[in-house]
């Protein structure tokens, strides 16, 4: 289990001004919401960014806001489309000792043969939801791929989960998988491709017409 500390300060005021304000002041306004209710804080955009480089589920972190201290997770945020700063954060408050849900990335380690032959690795499921204990929440879940061959995949069934931890998706889910380079046509490839189609519709349509 991943935890790291973060230094916040409680939020009185809930004006889309103030948060303005908090923003041109170098902090970002969120909200701690959970077993013991919520509350508004805003915690410095610099070291937020400078200790957390991807925001996700995967690490509880110890939020010190004056004499409070809350146990969180980031469930939620929302980001500025053009400049890339973040604008707010929903922190979720865990319980010690009592089971939590949250979505822990996939990590990719190896490298595929298949890859090295040209294949292309297909990587759908980037992330999946987990159950556990707080102390066992993992930081991320590994996959191996240098066994991986052109035409294999490997499935959320094929991951040994961490001890202490439940997958909560279907186990026919795709992790990765390396499939076949799509073959390139060649111009004169594709119009006596599409001349075949004309002709196959042409019949298609006549034998239509012959049954009316």
């Amino acid at each position: 289990m991943e935890q790291k500390t973060l230094n916040g300060s409680v939020r009185s005021d809930f004006k889309k001004r103030a948060s303005r304000r908090l923003r041109k002041e170098g902090k970002i306004p969120a909200i701690v919401y959970g077993h013991t209710g919520s509350h508004p804080v805003a915690v410095d955009a610099h070291e937020f960014s400078s200790k957390f480089h991807t925001v996700s589920e995967n690490t509880i972190i110890s939020l010190k806001t004056g004499k409070k201290t809350y146990d969180v997770l980031v469930k939620d945020f929302q980001e500025n489309i053009l400049t890339g700063m973040i604008t707010h954060i929903d922190f979720y408050e865990i319980e010690r000792g009592k089971v939590l849900k949250a979505h822990i990335p996939i990590r990719l380690e190896g490298v595929s043969p298949g890859v090295r032959e040209g294949g292309i690795l297909d990587h759908p499921l980037h992330d999946v939801e987990v159950e556990c204990l707080p102390k066992d929440l993992p930081g991320s879940i590994v996959v191996d791929i240098s066994p991986l061959n052109v035409g294999d995949s490997v499935h959320v069934s094929d991951l040994e989960p961490p001890k202490g931890v439940k997958f909560l998706i279907s186990p026919e889910n795709v992790v990765v998988s390396v499939t076949h380079k799509k073959a390139e046509i060649l111009p004169e490839e594709e119009e006596e491709l599409e001349e075949e189609m004309g002709e196959e519709e042409a019949a298609a349509e006549g034998t239509e017409e012959s049954g009316e």
